[in-house]
C-alpha cells in the first residue's frame, strides 16, 4: 500500500495560494503597466469628488491632481526619460554590479564562496546571512545589491535551495531595516523629523540620533533570531530541494592558482582599505566634506555605491591577474558584459516600475491615504492605553509602507501628526518614533512598491526562471509575520519595564 502524501499545514496551503494567486498575475513589468493605469484612473475620479486633506506640519490642502488631464498627460509624456533615469536602484545597482561582476567572472566569488563554505560550520550560517543583513543596513543599499546575491550563491554551494539564502538576507536587510547595533544615516534622518515635529510643542525640544539605539540594538538580536527560525522552520520544508539548473560552485580545495589569485585579491582589498582610511580617519581627510567632517556624510558613505563597484573590481582583476583567468582587459570587459546581460529583465522592469511609482507620487493618493488612516488613529480612544496606541502605531506604519516604502517619506508626512499629539499625552518622541519604525520594517518584503523588489526579484529569477511577484511575496510573507509578532512583543515588554529607547530618551515625559 502506498504511503500517504505528507500532511501539508494549513499556513502552507495558505502561502501556497498566495503564490498561485500572485504568479497568476500578468508578468510583472505589465503588472506595473495596469497599476499605473490604475493610478491615472483613480486620480481621475478622486480629483473628480474633490478628495483633499490638509497636511499636518504646513497647513496646506493636498489635493488629488489628475494625470487624465491635458497636464497630466503632458506630464508623463515629457518626463518618462526622467523617472526612468531617476528610479533610486537603477544606477547604483547596475554600477555595483559592473564590480561584482567582475568578482564572478573571474572566479573569486566562487574561491571565497568554497573557502567560506569548508571553514564554516553549516549551523551558524542562517544566523550570520540574517544578522549581516540587518547590519548592512549601515551601509544602506549594500545589502540589496550585494548580500542578497551572495547569500543565494551561499546556499546553493552549500546544497540547500538558493532562494532560501537570498530570503533569509533579503529579509534582514529589508524586513529588519531599522534595527541595528550602530547608528546609520537612517537614524540622523529620522531623528531630524522627530526634532521638528516634537517643536511644534515645545521650541527647546532636542532629539539626537541615538534617540533609539538601545531598543534597536535589541531588535538585532530579536530580528536575528526569528529571521533564522523562519528560514529552517517554515521556509525551507516549503521550498524543498533545490531542482533547477543553476549551476553550483563545486566544493573542492583551492588549487595552487587560486590561493595565489586569493592573496592578490587580498592585498588590492587591503590596499583600497587603506585609502579608504586615508581619507576618513584624520580630522581634514581628504574624503570628508570641510564644511560636514562627520563620517556618515564623508565622500565615502555618500558614494557607497562607487566603493561597491571598485571593491568589486580591484580584488577581482587582482584575483584574475593571479590566478590566471583574466588574460587582458578584454576578458574585463567581457566579464562586465556578461552581468549586464543578466540584467536585462531588471532594466525592463524598472523602466515600468519607475512609471508607477512617479505617478502614484504625482497624484497624492498615498499621502492622503496616509493623513487620512493617522486621523482613524486618532479617533480609537485608546489615549491612555499605551501598548494599545503604539501596537496600533505599528499596524498603521506597516500598511501604509505598503504604498510609501521611503522611510523619510512616510516620516516627514506622519511625524507632525503623531509627535505632536503624543507629546500631549504625555509619551515622548523617542517612543514614537521607535514604534514608527517598527512599522515601517515588517513589511518592506512584501510590497512591490519597494523601490528594489524588482532587483530581487531578477535575482530569484536566475535560479527560478518562472518565479513571479506571487513566489516573492508568498515567500517573504512569512518572515514579515514573524518579525511583527516578535517586535510587538518586543516593544510590550519594554514598555511594561520602563527602559528608555536611547542615552537620554525616556518612555515618557516629565509632568
Amino acid at each position: 500500500m502506498p504511503n500517504p502524501p505528507p500532511r501539508v499545514s494549513p499556513f502552507q496551503r495558505l502561502l501556497d495560494g498566495v503564490e498561485r494567486a500572485g504568479n497568476a498575475l500578468p508578468h510583472p513589468a505589465t503588472l506595473f503597466i495596469l497599476l499605473a493605469a490604475l493610478v491615472i484612473g483613480l486620480s481621475a475620479l478622486c480629483h473628480a469628488a474633490g478628495v483633499a486633506v490638509t497636511h499636518p506640519a504646513t497647513g496646506k490642502v493636498i489635493t488629488t491632481v489628475n494625470l487624465l488631464s491635458a497636464e497630466g498627460l503632458q506630464r508623463m509624456l515629457t518626463e518618462a526619460v526622467r523617472n526612468f533615469l531617476a528610479y533610486p536602484p537603477l544606477g547604483i545597482s547596475l554600477m555595483c554590479l559592473l564590480g561584482i561582476g567582475i568578482a564572478e567572472h573571474s572566479g573569486l566569488m566562487g574561491a571565497m564562496l568554497r573557502l567560506f563554505v569548508l571553514a564554516s560550520p553549516a549551523k551558524l550560517v542562517t544566523p550570520m546571512v540574517v544578522f549581516a543583513g540587518v547590519m548592512s543596513n549601515a551601509g544602506s543599499e549594500v545589502g540589496y545589491v550585494l548580500l542578497t546575491p551572495l547569500a543565494a550563491a551561499l546556499f546553493h554551494a552549500l546544497g540547500r535551495h538558493p532562494i532560501l539564502g537570498l530570503a533569509a538576507a533579503f529579509a534582514g536587510v529589508s524586513g529588519g531595516y531599522s534595527a541595528n547595533l550602530v547608528i546609520g544615516s537612517v537614524d540622523v534622518l529620522l531623528a531630524g523629523l522627530t526634532q521638528a515635529a516634537a517643536q511644534i510643542v515645545n521650541p527647546a525640544y532636542k532629539v539626537n540620533a541615538l534617540a533609539n539605539w538601545y531598543f534597536m540594538g535589541v531588535s538585532t538580536f530579536v530580528v536575528t533570531a526569528a529571521g533564522t527560525w523562519v528560514t529552517e522552520k517554515v521556509v525551507a520544508p516549503r521550498l524543498g530541494a533545490y531542482t533547477g539548473t543553476a549551476a553550483r560552485e563545486e566544493l573542492k580545495p583551492l588549487s595552487a592558482a587560486e590561493k595565489r589569485g586569493l592573496w592578490s585579491a587580498v592585498a588590492a582589498f587591503l590596499a583600497l582599505t587603506g585609502f579608504v582610511l586615508w581619507g576618513v580617519l584624520p580630522a581634514d581627510g581628504f574624503l570628508l566634506d570641510p564644511k560636514n567632517p562627520r563620517f556618515d556624510q564623508s565622500a565615502f558613505m555618500v558614494g557607497l555605491g562607487t566603493f561597491i563597484f571598485l571593491f568589486g573590481l580591484l580584488p577581482g582583476v587582482a584575483y584574475g591577474l593571479g590566478a590566471g583567468t583574466l588574460k587582458n582587459d578584454h576578458d574585463i570587459m567581457g566579464g562586465m558584459t556578461a552581468t549586464m546581460k543578466s540584467m536585462a529583465s531588471f532594466i525592463v522592469l524598472a523602466f515600468f516600475a519607475a512609471q508607477f511609482i512617479a505617478y502614484f507620487n504625482w497624484t497624492n493618493l498615498g499621502l492622503i491615504t496616509a493623513v487620512r488612516g493617522a486621523e482613524a488613529i486618532q479617533h480609537l480612544g485608546i489615549e491612555k492605553q499605551p501598548t494599545l496606541l503604539m501596537v496600533a502605531l505599528v499596524g498603521f506604519a506597516a500598511t501604509v509602507n505598503l504604498i510609501i516604502s521611503s522611510a523619510s517619506a512616510k516620516w516627514a508626512l506622519l511625524a507632525p501628526i503623531f509627535i505632536p499629539m503624543f507629546m500631549l499625552l504625555g509619551y515622548s518622541p523617542e517612543m514614537v518614533q521607535g514604534t514608527f519604525r517598527i512599522g515601517d520594517s515588517v513589511t518592506n518584503i512584501i510590497t512591490p512598491l519597494l523601490s528594489y523588489f524588482p532587483l530581487i526579484l531578477t535575482f530569484v529569477q536566475r535560479y527560478e526562471p518562472k518565479a513571479g511577484i506571487g513566489t516573492m511575496i508568498a515567500t517573504m510573507l512569512p518572515y514579515t509575520l514573524a518579525f511583527t509578532v516578535a517586535w510587538v512583543l518586543l516593544l510590550i515588554v519594554w514598555l511594561a519595564a520602563g527602559w528608555p529607547m536611547g542615552p537620554g530618551a525616556p518612555l515618557y515625559l516629565k509632568g
